[in-house]
This record gives structure tokens, sequence and C-alpha cells, in this order.
């Protein structure tokens, strides 16, 4: 408790930080540290698909096909869980029942897989089910942040939890490494920490107290333009809330500053529609409908970068790991291992400049030193293939193709925090937060996917240094296409003279047929 103390002194409080909320803020955080593997299951699939070709003779297709069926069943399911978390209140105890779940999924797979792929076609069904669960991991997590810390205190308060949930990760990493170079070539029981940080996630989680969740925020049915906050602060119509009463609305008192909305969003898929909040009568606070947060076209293009940038790397973790381990004996487990862990302490000082600096000076420029940095990571990598050739390699060469991981660890790790971000800005206003986030979420898991098979099926059939070669030119397309296409979000940047002070439409306000989000 002491050392949770004085760390917590060493993290920056969110813009407009509601100082009640403290205690709320610091437990996230730790919260975020014990989730690090277990946040988007990724982690887990690289080690199992290490340990499935290593200790059961797994064949590199084989791996494929496992990592295909998580990324598919992610992508399927990641979208109705952001819109599950934009309605329910629940929001506590559906990630804490995610992260039970796919801990329980990681262990079985340890316990219970045959060698050489005798029962495949039960591990296709548990990378499925694993798959699934997970998807409701990202969009819970950051349902619950911004319901704390509100869209403005997201650039601080996501780039923190990344910062725990990399420290996390490389923590749980080492030590299932040193426990797989002990126990050689046995390597199941390295995954006995996957229960051990669930646990401690479940404790910091659950410590929480739901009233401090703001449900309204954690949708993105609001938003507020810092150079009006001054002018609107005393105004009735404010972008502060509270929670609705037991009958989930109540009528809003006069002079409070303060619309209470019910916490109930509308089915409503209409194409023209919005997902009207009710209120007093006085007031309506609309959310947009599902299918026309789909319309906008800026959304889209980030879909399509998203999709194609993890199409590109996602694989290429994996099979960095693979050229260590495969016939390198122990050394090769304990290179493979710190693979994740190099690139994790990276991530770290990666999420660190995001938060500090993305508020600041806009996001596209930091989002595009992250892409960038995978074509240049795969042509260094495709060098050093080669050099190594089919022979295990040496220290000093698997040293070197260690070293690469540092591109990773920027890539991944602006890449990581940015997208959230990006996503926030894009939702803002629209209700829809937790969904778009889903969408994006779904964009990264299918690219994810594909990539995943994709880039074992290269290494198989063309070779290692093939197939970097290969991912090097597919990495170069969502770089570009975001230099050339994507416009900058932040708000302060995008818009930074027009924004209303609340971009909440209210009933008769709205155009027929206009974007209710000028994103």
């Amino acid at each position: 408790i002491i050392i949770m103390g004085f760390l917590d002194n060493f993290f920056p409080e969110p813009e407009g930080a509601n100082p009640q909320k403290r205690e709320a803020r610091s437990t996230l955080r730790w919260a975020s540290l014990f989730l690090g593997e277990l946040r988007d299951g990724l982690t887990m699939i690289n080690m199992q698909s290490a340990f499935l070709i290593v200790s059961k003779g797994y064949s590199e297709k084989q791996a494929g096909v496992l990592f295909f069926i998580f990324g598919m069943s992610q992508f399927l399911f990641q979208t109705p869980a952001g819109y599950l978390y934009d309605y329910s209140n629940s929001k506590i105890a559906w990630l804490s029942a995610a992260a039970v779940g796919t801990t329980l999924l990681t262990v079985f797979t340890a316990g219970f897989a045959s060698p050489e792929g005798g029962n495949l076609k039960l591990m296709i069904l548990v990378k499925f089910l694993q798959g699934a669960i997970t998807a409701f991991i990202p969009p819970g997590l950051n349902s619950i942040t911004q319901g704390i810390v509100g869209a403005k205190g997201m650039t601080s308060q996501v780039s923190v939890n990344e910062m725990m949930n990399h420290m996390g990760t490389a923590i749980i990493v080492l030590v299932g490494s040193l426990l797989g170079v002990w126990l050689y070539p046995d390597l199941g029981i390295l995954f006995i920490v996957s229960p051990i940080a669930c646990a401690g996630f479940l404790v910091f989680l659950n410590r929480i107290n739901p009233d401090d969740i703001d449900h309204n925020e954690a949708r993105g049915l609001t938003k507020e333009d810092e150079d009006n906050k001054a002018s609107t602060k005393n105004a009735t119509n404010s972008s502060e809330y509270v929670a609705p009463d037991e009958e989930g609305a109540v009528v809003k008192t006069a002079g409070s500053g303060k619309d209470h909305i019910s916490n109930q969003p509308s089915f409503n898929f209409g194409w023209d529609a919005s997902s009207v909040f009710k209120t007093s009568a006085a007031t309506n606070l609309k959310a947009d409908s599902p299918l026309r947060v789909l319309r906008d076209p800026t959304l889209l293009i980030f879909l399509l970068i998203v999709f194609l940038f993890h199409m590109s790397n996602g694989t290429v973790l994996p099979l960095v790991m693979q050229t260590l381990a495969i016939g390198s004996g122990r050394q090769g487990i304990l290179l493979s291992g710190l693979c994740i862990i190099v690139a994790q302490i990276f991530m770290v000082m990666s999420a660190n400049i995001c938060g500090t600096y993305s508020g600041k000076y806009g996001r596209k420029g930091i989002f595009l030193i992250g892409l960038f940095s995978v074509p240049v990571r795969c042509l260094i990598l495709t060098f050093l293939a080669r050099m190594k050739g089919e022979e295990s390699a040496s220290f000093g060469l698997g040293c070197v193709i260690l070293a690469t991981q540092i591109l990773d660890g920027v890539g991944a790790g602006v890449f990581g925090t940015m997208y959230i971000l990006v996503t926030s800005d894009i939702a803002g206003g629209t209700g829809r937060f937790s969904m778009t986030l889903g969408l994006t979420s779904a964009a990264m898991s299918i690219g994810g996917t594909v990539s995943g098979y994709l880039g074992e099926a290269l290494a198989q059939d063309l070779g290692y240094a093939q197939a970097y070669f290969i991912l090097m030119f597919l990495s170069l397309i969502p770089a570009l296409g975001y230099l050339l296409v994507m416009p900058e979000t932040l708000p302060a940047l995008a818009h930074p003279k027009s924004n209303p002070a609340i971009a909440t439409i209210h009933e008769g306000d709205e155009t027929e047929g206009a974007p209710s989000s000028s994103y």
C-alpha cells in the first residue's frame, strides 16, 4: 500500500479531474497493471503459439489456424460487446466475468492441448470461445475509464492505463519466461501467471465504487469545448450530469446546472433516427443510432487503416518469437520471452509520450511515427533472417533480432494508446463511444486474424525472411493512408473555434440527414 501511494504521486491527474474520484482513478491504474496480458488476449496467444510449436509439436499452420479462429471470434463479438457496455450500467460485473473466462481458457489450453495437434478441433473451439470472451475486455476497461474521468481526461488517463498495462505484461511475461527456462521443455506450467494476474485484477477492479462511473460520460454522450467552458460553466444546460434515480429518470432541478437523463439507450437502428435519452419535458439528449455512426467517413477511413495496420503487424511478434525459439533450446525460450518484455518496456515509454504530447500537438504526427516504425522493423528483420538462414540463431545474432523489438514497442505502444484517443475524438457527442471502440477493436481483430494465418503460412511455405519482406510492403499501406487521407481528430486542432459548448442533439434542432458529429 505504501509503494502504491508513493507511485501514485508520479501519475498526472487528468484534465478537469473530479477530486472526489481520485481514489477511483488510482484503483483503475492498478487494475490496469494486473489486466496486462488479459487485456486483449494477444500476449497469451503469442506465448501459447510458441508453447504449442515448441512443446506440443504443432506446425506453424496449425498455430496459425488457432490464431485465425481467435481473431475471427473477437471480430464477431467486439462490436456487440461495445454496444452492450453502452447499454449496461453493470460494467464492472461484465469486465470481471470476461477476465475470469479468458483466464480459465488459457489454463485449459496449457493443460489439455495434445501433441502435434491431436485434439485440434477442441482447441479451435476453445480459441473461438476465448476470442469471444476477450472481446468484452477492451471496451469494458475504456468505458469505465471514460465514465470516471470524462472525455477531457481520456488523453492522460488512457496513457496511464496503457503504461500500467505494458508494465504488468512485462512483469508477467518475465516471470513466465523464467519458469519456461527452468522447466524446459515442459512449458505448460508457465501459464500459472495468468490466474495470478487475474486475481490481482479482480481485487482492484471491484474496489472501484460504481457510483464513481458516470454512465453518460462513459457512452460519450456529452462533449464540451474548452474555449466555451468558462461561458457555459453556470449555464442551465451543463455537461455535468448526476446519476439517474432508481427509476432511470428524474426531473431537472432548476438552477442546478445538471441534466438528469435515463440510463437506458434506445435500440433504434435507423439510418436517420437518433436514440432519445428521455429527460424532462424541456430537454432531450439523443445518442446517434448505430447505423448513423457508421456513416461517418472519418470513422470508415480509420477502420480501414486499423485493419491494414494489424494485418501487417499482428503476426510479426509471433514470427520473431518463433525465429528465436525454434531449435535453440532454453536460450531460445528465454530470448522469445524477452521479445515481449523488451517491447512492453518501450510501450510504456511510448504511452507516456502519447499522453504528454498528443493533447498538445495533435494525434496525427505521433500516430504516424508508430505506423512507419513497422515497415522499418520488417526491413531490418528481413536482413537478419537471411543472415540466420536455416540454422539456429547464435546468441549474438539472437540479441540483435531481439533488439528489433524496440521498434515493436514504438509501433504497438503508440498505436495502443492513440487508437483509443482517436476513437474517443470521433465518437464525441454521439453517445456511442463503447460501440465505436468495439468497431475499431473489431477491425483490429480481423486484421490480426488475417495476419496470423498469412504470416504463419508465408513462413512455412516461403521462409521467415521472405515473410518479413512481404509484411514490410503491406505495412506501408496504412502508414501512407493515414498520412494522406486521415484528418487530425483532436477537437482543439480540428475545430479550434467552431465547436459548440455541448455537442448534444436536442429535439427539433437536427437538420434532416445531417450527421451529428462533425468528424
